[in-house]
């Protein structure tokens, strides 16, 4: 049986600017990676002085978001009175819970500088008896991520347990998340601890089971069995997965729930000002719900 059970090729789309997202979750093939949701691969991208990411405040329910840079900054603001900026290798993590209103922008130097952005944004979806729990949001620096290097391997345990190693991020529910570079000949042995596990290529290619893989695919592994990564160049993936949601869960825009009347709920209390909808710092725009599709 081959080591990897399905392989997605995400959808590309421009989100102005220049700015390129690839969505490999949600997907046709595979709908979760044990709770991962979604995963967006953004960038590269280059932008010029004056130019940069502008994502209105916007909401979220019954998940959290996880926001991974490789290059650049971001800066987020929330309803709960949270602002941070991001850099490459810390770690955003908001949980959305019973409702939260966030935005992410280009931090006004690199505004002004101009610069290269690239990353990974991923949703976590919630436990059902975590679904309507408090919002909240943690920012966590590189000291909270364990690194494992060796024989051409460098393993940052971004979230979750992976290797014999425990990151500091607190989650919900088991999972795991990882970032790993390998140079060019060398093997990554991903175990077979959880059930659902995957890899997204962000850099280079890689060879599992004779089968040669390239960027921008995401790799969901079959399980209950190790498997074993080699790098035909220098590097760069996610792996991620967990243990299964405990049920399905239904996606809309930006909200994730287990039950179809809670995300209708989310879409009214929207339209209506019924969420903390005000963004200190980032009070004058917002999006709106998106039309109905025809």
């Amino acid at each position: 049986m081959s080591a990897v059970e399905t392989l997605i090729v995400p959808r590309s789309s421009d989100l102005g600017g220049g700015l390129q997202v690839r969505r490999a979750l949600p997907s046709a093939q595979r709908r979760t990676v044990g709770p991962f949701v979604f995963l967006d691969n953004m960038g590269p991208a280059m932008f010029e002085p004056g130019k940069g990411v502008d994502v209105r405040p916007h909401p979220h329910i019954g998940l959290s978001t996880v926001t991974y840079l490789y290059e650049g900054a971001m800066m987020h603001r929330d309803s709960a009175g949270h602002t941070q900026e991001i850099r490459p290798g810390e770690l955003n993590w908001m949980t959305a819970g019973r409702g939260i209103v966030h935005s992410e922008r280009t931090p006004d130097v690199q505004r002004g500088a101009g610069h290269r952005l690239s990353g990974l944004q991923l949703w976590v979806g919630l436990p059902s008896r975590h679904e309507e729990t408090d919002p909240g949001f943690v920012h966590y620096g590189l000291d909270a991520q364990p690194v494992i290097e060796g024989e051409g391997v460098r393993a940052q345990v971004v979230a979750g347990s992976l290797f014999g190693r425990t990151s500091a991020v607190q989650t919900l529910s088991p999972l795991f998340f990882g970032d790993i570079t390998l140079q060019p000949g060398a093997t990554l042995v991903v175990p077979a601890e959880y059930e659902e596990r995957a890899a997204y290529l962000t850099r280079g290619a890689v060879e599992i089971d004779g089968q040669v893989y390239q960027p921008g695919q995401l790799l969901v592994f079959a399980a209950g069995q190790p498997v074993t990564v080699r790098a035909l160049d220098a590097a760069r993936l996610a792996i991620l997965g967990g243990e299964p949601l405990d049920g399905p869960r239904f996606v809309w825009w930006n909200f994730v729930s287990s039950s179809k009347e809670r995300i209708e709920q989310a879409k009214h209390d929207w339209q209506r000002d019924r969420f903390n909808q005000v963004v200190p710092g980032d009070e004058t725009e917002y999006i709106p719900l998106p039309a109905p599709r025809a």
